[in-house]
């Protein structure tokens, strides 16, 4: 009779055991269950965050690259002076923005035009809000290749070119370098040219 008494004793404690140890994981799995449900709102919080600073951001860009007569009017076009005189020694006697030519029905748009009639140099520069497209490049050697015949008065100048941006990849500026042509960019609160010994070795 007593071993049966025992045997009982034993099978309680284990039933208890077992109650136990359902209720523990029932509670985990309670917790783990809004554990997973916070990560989820966290989740969908962070997708909507993400989703509104993304369209915001291209909204920026758009408003930028919209703007870029601005930026030419007022960033690169006050301080191409300085830059000509501080890189080349020479300051210029005109300088034109946004000046658009029209030759036979057809048109050449250049951002910027300084010319020195005494040193016999002329200088174009193009601004781009995103110089790093390969066609951007492109599209200003088409100009470059233009310019004398739209602008026949500078006939007989050194055709200096300039391609600006507020910054600038180092494959695009060895790309300009090898082709001739100066790389401008924003730095602090002025304008750089960072390949000019590049381009005057080539």
């Amino acid at each position: 009779m007593e071993e049966i008494k025992e045997k009982v004793d034993r099978l309680e404690y284990a039933l208890m055991r077992l109650a136990y140890t359902q209720q523990k994981t029932e509670m985990e799995l309670q917790e783990f269950k809004r554990e997973m449900q916070d990560f989820k709102n966290e989740m969908r919080e962070f997708k909507d965050w993400s989703k509104k600073n993304i369209e915001n951001l291209n909204r920026q860009w758009g408003n930028l690259a919209n703007k870029l007569g601005t930026l030419v009017e007022d960033i690169f076009a006050p301080s191409i002076d300085i830059v000509i005189k501080k890189h080349f020694k020479i300051a210029p006697d005109r300088i034109y923005t946004n000046l658009l030519v029209r030759k036979n029905g057809d048109e050449l748009d250049l951002d910027i035009v300084a010319s020195s009639v005494k040193e016999k140099k002329l200088f174009v520069v193009e601004v781009k809000a995103n110089p790093d497209r390969e066609e951007y490049v492109e599209r200003f050697q088409r100009k470059l290749s233009m310019v004398f015949e739209y602008l026949p008065e500078y006939a007989g100048f050194e055709l200096l070119p300039i391609y600006a941006g507020f910054s600038m990849k180092e494959n695009t500026v060895k790309k300009l370098s090898q082709l001739g042509i100066y790389a401008m960019v924003v730095r602090g609160d002025i304008l750089e040219i960072v390949n000019f010994d590049d381009v005057r070795k080539s």
